[in-house]
């Protein structure tokens, strides 16, 4: 039986391979009502790629949903790529893909480092916004990681094993760290060692980690008060231990206006009941706000 507190199950009206440039090739779905309010999703990660299951947060009779594996992640290709994947990279794409589907603007929902694109993509084209939804913010920052790049030495081996080690070392790196993620989750260890699928995913977000996701400290809220005037909510879960409550009160004191939607007690896992209902609830108010707003 379904669950109540999600939309049930759907397929996507469209699937496409789009090319960028660089050699990359980004996967696309639409899925959703043909003429509903237009929202893209941005994965967490970086590397991750959409989830099926992520479709479920939204209303498919209200939203044209777009979902977007970014350079490299998921389903798009090359696999694990790392040449010319930068976020400036990432966010040209996302106003390459909006042109390419013939829509105005758009409402942005970030997940994790989805956050972080989305609010670089917001600064870059604000006119494109008719509002954000980000759950779980995350700045790009290492700092923001302490915990898990406490270990610095085995960061460095791991990211020198999986990003330029033979493919036997960079399995090995890439279980150790995989691991490592996994216990300061709370999660249990992988089974086995990780398929192609976890390695080029932890390629992306390495290749992210060790240069600050390409950004200046302080860059991303850097003029931020020039976006105040878009509807946002702010989704956090309070206990999680990878995107920090404190990186999402930053973002609150920098832009004020926006609502804050704090999930205590939870991660920012979408799968979690309480992390999913708070996601609908925001992005209800946003396509109401944006309706107006427009």
């Amino acid at each position: 039986m379904p669950e109540s507190h999600l939309f049930p199950p759907i397929q996507p009206r469209y699937v496409r391979q789009m090319a960028v440039g660089d050699g990359h090739s980004l996967h696309v779905e639409e899925s959703g009502a043909v003429d509903g309010l237009p929202v893209v999703f941005l994965h967490d990660g970086p590397g991750e790629g959409c989830r099926a299951e992520d479709r479920r947060l939204f209303d498919p009779a209200r939203f044209r949903l777009i979902m977007i594996d970014q350079r490299g992640a998921g389903h798009s290709q090359p696999q694990g790529e790392v040449d010319n994947n930068t976020t400036a990279d990432l966010v040209l794409d996302l106003e390459y893909v909006r042109e390419a589907l013939g829509i105005t603007a758009w409402i942005v929902f970030g997940h994790g480092w989805g956050c972080l694109l989305g609010l670089a993509y917001a600064r870059l084209y604000p006119e494109r916004l008719l509002g954000l939804v980000l759950g779980g913010v995350f700045l790009g920052q290492q700092a923001e990681l302490p915990a898990c790049l406490a270990d610095e030495s085995l960061f460095r081996q791991c990211a020198a094993g999986v990003l330029e080690g033979d493919p036997a070392a960079a399995q090995q790196a890439a279980h150790r760290w995989l691991n490592h993620e996994r216990r300061l989750a709370g999660l249990a260890p992988l089974p086995a060692a990780p398929g192609p699928g976890q390695l080029a995913a932890l390629r992306i977000r390495l290749h992210y980690l060790r240069r600050d996701s390409f950004l200046a400290a302080g860059q991303l809220l850097a003029g931020i008060e020039q976006l105040r005037h878009v509807p946002l909510v702010i989704v956090q879960g309070m206990a999680d231990p990878l995107c920090l409550p404190a990186s999402a009160e930053k973002l609150h004191r920098a832009w004020p206006d926006a609502t804050w939607l704090p999930v205590h007690g939870s991660t920012n896992a979408l799968n979690l009941p309480s992390m999913s209902r708070a996601c609908i609830k925001a992005l209800g108010w946003v396509a109401e706000c944006s309706l107006v707003w427009a």
